[in-house]
């Protein structure tokens, strides 16, 4: 993945000075809690929100002594956030429509955010509709690999553009519908709705790959979709759940398995075509 010297000029927050890395507590999280279906590995993130609301989160100014790798990551991720931001303006306009840019914070342990009480570290990356933001914690960057075995630099990139995907589906109503749909369902059939949300931001970011090379400074061979396929297999419900508990419970399925997290991708990365990604429509996904 070749990347270095790329254009920039993305939203880019740089939040790590004014987080104080106190014990957190939520307080005024509306309803727009259980759009956070972009937590990229794990649970509900509204009942996670949820259990902790009552309080607010209190932060510190100061200087934050950043590390080169997290320079360099830095650097990176507002490289990455420009080339999704030159795709997905390119997509909007054949579509007659204007992008409204999202704006990526960079933060570290915890911050507040614009709608969606307070964020941690711990979450993993994710979106918030409320300000269209895409929160992140550098040091997601190690558990992708040591963790979750997913290697090479396009598997961060992977991630971001996963996240701008929720941000496509913010700015085209599939947020809000499969908000007001989870009032009307049981936990066991909006998991379902969640892993179709889920696979359709891993199209999305399939889509972005498929335009890298046309369209932004960013340049990639297969070997970097493979990595790509690679990170959203390692992040699959069944592979995360039996890594973790020698099981994997299919009903409890949020975010999809390691082989539709794959097959969804490579879909958007082979077509390039956003009309190609209506997963709510899939009979097999039902």
């Amino acid at each position: 993945m070749k990347w270095q010297g790329g254009r920039k000029g993305g939203n880019i927050e740089d939040r790590r000075g004014m987080s104080g890395g106190k014990k957190l507590a939520l307080g005024g999280v509306g309803g727009v809690i259980v759009l956070l279906i972009s937590l990229f590995m794990g649970g509900d993130p509204g009942q996670l929100l949820e259990q902790m609301q009552g309080g607010a989160l209190t932060t510190e100014q100061g200087e934050y002594q950043s590390t080169p790798e997290e320079d360099r990551l830095m650097e990176f991720s507002e490289i990455v956030l420009t080339s999704t931001d030159e795709v997905w303006t390119h997509v909007f306009k054949q579509g007659g429509q204007q992008y409204k840019k999202p704006t990526l914070a960079v933060y570290s342990q915890a911050t507040e955010t614009g709608g969606c009480g307070v964020g941690q570290s711990s979450f993993g990356p994710f979106y918030c509709p409320g300000d269209n933001t895409v929160y992140l914690d550098l040091s997601f960057n190690r558990e992708l690999s040591s963790k979750f075995g997913a290697k090479g630099e396009f598997a961060l990139a992977y991630v971001i553009a996963h996240e701008v995907g929720h941000h496509i589906q913010n700015l085209t109503g599939v947020l809000s519908q499969t908000n007001a749909m989870r009032a009307k369902m049981s936990e066991r059939e909006y998991n379902k709705i969640s892993v179709m949300t889920e696979l359709q931001a891993d199209f999305y970011a399939g889509v972005w790959a498929h335009y890298l090379n046309k369209l932004t400074s960013i340049e990639i061979t297969y070997d970097d979709i493979l990595d790509g396929m690679r990170a959203a297999a390692a992040v699959g419900d069944d592979h995360i759940q039996e890594q973790t508990y020698g099981h994997s419970n299919p009903e409890s399925f949020t975010h999809g398995t390691s082989e539709q997290r794959m097959y969804w991708f490579k879909k958007g990365y082979e077509t390039g075509d956003i009309n190609a990604g209506n997963t709510f429509n899939d009979p097999s996904l039902r």
